[in-house]
């Protein structure tokens, strides 16, 4: 496998952007078995994830994001073309996909739709592109694109992977979650893998059609998905947290990271973590 030969150059390449000491990654999450792992794609994602060019602030959330075992679940390899859908403005996903596809592979990152009007998608739109400017050995490759706008997420038909992390709540929000996955199923190989991570929501309460608690039942999201042409193929409880009660006074953002309510009762949600999540494999009928 020609991945095989990354590491000298994906090693330069990271180097090269170091710009503070060098952490410990922390260690893998024990809470759920690892699915079994391709060895190259392992020690590749293992390298950017042990990186200097990542923050000590990112880096420190992978033992609840669990970035190497949800990579590796969705049958993530170096030479793949794959598709990031709103990665937003810090780019936590993109930082490490970015350097894993550079030498042999292709990342399109799917943005917001421009919305001059408003401040919260302006200034998310302008930092996620300053992160990438500043960075064009690590980012000069990622080609930006558009979701939402009528234009392809990524050419039809190319796209060996397309991922997307807790945003379904998002499109919910919009009353655009068929389109979104529309869009996906059209940037797709036929056969090709959507990777899915979203807040879980309580399968006893029914779901709220705007997702406005930040959580989508997981249920209602698998037959969202197949409504516009996927099969789900698998899923995995790397991302799950059963600390999560998901009955907090501002969603899912009372929890870690963002921490909605301040210092009020901080000390609780820090020990719940960050929410309870899905992961859901899918393959392009």
């Amino acid at each position: 496998m020609r991945w095989r030969f990354l590491f000298p150059v994906l090693v330069a390449l990271l180097g090269a952007c170091a710009s503070q000491p060098s952490l410990q990654a922390p260690p893998p999450s024990t809470a759920t078995p690892a699915p079994p792992r391709d060895a190259a794609t392992a020690a590749a994602i293992e390298t950017v994830l042990a990186s200097e060019h990542r923050s000590a602030e990112n880096r420190a959330r992978d033992a609840q994001r669990h970035p190497l075992e949800t990579l590796l679940f969705f049958g993530l390899v170096p030479d793949m073309t794959v598709v990031e859908v709103w990665p937003g403005a810090g780019g936590w996903y993109t930082e490490i996909l970015a350097p894993l596809l550079a030498e042999h592979g292709k990342l399109y990152t799917a943005q917001l739709t421009p919305a001059p009007e408003n401040p919260f998608v302006t200034s998310s739109l302008k930092n996620f592109a300053d992160k990438l400017a500043a960075h064009p050995v690590l980012y000069g490759k990622v080609e930006v694109t558009t979701l939402g706008v009528g234009a392809p997420i990524a050419p039809a038909g190319s796209a060996d992977l397309v991922l997307t992390f807790r945003n379904v709540h998002n499109w919910m929000s919009l009353g655009i979650a068929k389109e979104a996955f529309e869009a996906m199923h059209q940037a797709l190989k036929p056969g090709g893998i959507l990777g899915v991570v979203e807040h879980r929501g309580d399968p006893a309460k029914p779901q709220d059609p705007r997702a406005a608690s930040g959580y989508v039942n997981e249920e209602f999201a698998i037959d969202l998905i197949q409504s516009v042409g996927f099969e789900l193929v698998d899923r995995s409880g790397i991302n799950s947290n059963p600390e999560d009660t998901k009955d907090h006074p501002q969603g899912v953002w009372t929890l870690p990271p963002n921490y909605r309510l301040g210092n009020r009762d901080r000390a609780k949600y820090e020990a719940i973590g960050e929410s309870d999540r899905f992961t859901l494999k899918f393959r392009k009928k």
